[in-house]
């Protein structure tokens, strides 16, 4: 990417099958693409082989994509759905970024023109499973496969061309299993968790969002970051986000899978793990309380379709109850201490009606950083009321 002498940014041009190294690490560079002076831009495209790194991101795994320093990765998940993946999308081609998209499928079923519009946009689609079960890694095998298998179908199906998938994957709730690896692994297909996420499923602010997602940039300074394109307070988010990380001189970073005419960016395997991995070991289980919420709740005058859509996926949140463990004279936990889990983040609450109107809030457009951190999993700021359980 350069910049003109009238200050435009104009991204490199390529030809089908042609390939540039550059200094770092040899990827690709991106196509053509014209932003204003003042967008943040794409800096370039990695090109991977999911064959070789089958699992990425450091919430869970001891590796993720070969990021230079200030470089980050945007991915999205949960869509598509028109409320807020549209607006989305024209937030990240008037900043020039390309993004990659972990879709539903039946999201996709639902509203394939979106799939269509996220690929046509030049951003990278994967796929989310079917229907975004709850604790995924623990389904019978044939559901599991069948998750993975139905979500590749529907989306495939809303692209009109398999060839134009990823093979990219990210599970539900980030509930790995070894089956779910494996699984994935049959399949060639790349398991993604991520770096860090900026907490956007969660009854919180943007501005908490755009806390959550710069604050935790800075501790790492490179990285994938977790976002859904579902959510009214991540679409108000955004484009605070995108600001910051210009003004911050953070670059984004494009992924696309390789293929026979489009080669693998050529890079060193010790750029695959991060400064922050100190060692081999790395537990692979999903933060404590780490629940994805449903669709952020839609207008009451929201179209039928989006509104049954929202209302079906709120009948499959699994509750969860409080279990002690105590050893009694009689049984004992083979003089093992007795665990509790009584945390907020073990209970799991929906609403289960649509309330009147919920606008979305634009953010003020001011960072402010958070006095003091939020308890993940709370609801302490939903508001009281009989359509709260």
């Amino acid at each position: 990417m350069r910049r003109t002498a009238s200050g435009t940014c104009t991204a490199l041009l390529t030809a089908l099958g042609l390939s540039m190294a550059t200094a770092s690490f040899g990827a690709t560079v991106v196509q053509a693409a014209e932003c204003g002076p003042d967008a943040l831009g794409t800096s370039r495209t990695i090109v991977v082989d999911p064959k070789e790194h089958p699992r990425i991101g450091t919430m869970q795994y001891g590796e993720t994509l070969p990021l230079n320093d200030h470089e980050v990765v945007l991915t999205f998940d949960d869509g598509p759905l028109p409320a807020h993946t549209n607006a989305i999308l024209d937030i990240l081609a008037a900043q020039c970024v390309k993004a990659t998209f972990f879709m539903v499928g039946r999201m996709a079923k639902e509203f394939p023109q979106d799939v269509r519009r996220v690929h046509d946009a030049g951003h990278t689609v994967g796929t989310h499973s079917e229907n975004h079960p709850f604790q995924f890694g623990n389904l019978p095998p044939d559901r599991m496969a069948t998750e993975i298998d139905d979500g590749i179908a529907h989306v495939s199906a809303a692209l009109g061309d398999p060839s134009l998938l990823a093979p990219f994957f990210r599970i539900p709730g980030l509930r790995r299993s070894e089956a779910v690896e494996a699984a994935l692994g049959s399949r060639g297909i790349m398991n993604w968790s991520a770096d860090f996420p900026a907490d956007d499923w969660r009854h919180i602010s943007s501005g908490q969002v755009v806390h959550f997602a710069l604050s935790r940039l800075e501790a790492k300074g490179k990285g994938v970051l977790l976002l859904h394109d579902i959510q009214a307070r991540t679409q108000a988010a955004l484009p605070v986000i995108l600001r910051e990380l210009k003004a911050r001189g953070y670059r984004i970073v494009h992924v696309v899978p390789a293929t026979p005419e489009r080669p693998k960016t050529v890079t060193d395997p010790a750029q695959w793990v991060p400064y922050w991995i100190h060692g081999p070991n790395i537990a692979v289980k999903a933060p404590s309380g780490f629940t994805f919420g449903a669709v952020e709740t839609p207008f009451h005058d929201a179209p039928r379709s989006v509104r049954s859509v929202w209302l079906a996926r709120q009948k499959v949140v699994a509750r969860t109850s409080v279990v002690l463990l105590q050893p009694t004279a009689t049984a004992p936990l083979l003089g093992k201490p007795a665990r509790t889990n009584i945390s907020a983040a073990s209970r799991q609450r929906s609403l289960v009606r649509l309330p009147g109107s919920h606008p979305v809030r634009a953010c003020d457009g001011a960072f402010k950083p958070l006095t003091a951190p939020i308890k993940t999993g709370s609801r302490t700021d939903a508001p009281a009321g009989p359509n709260i359980r």
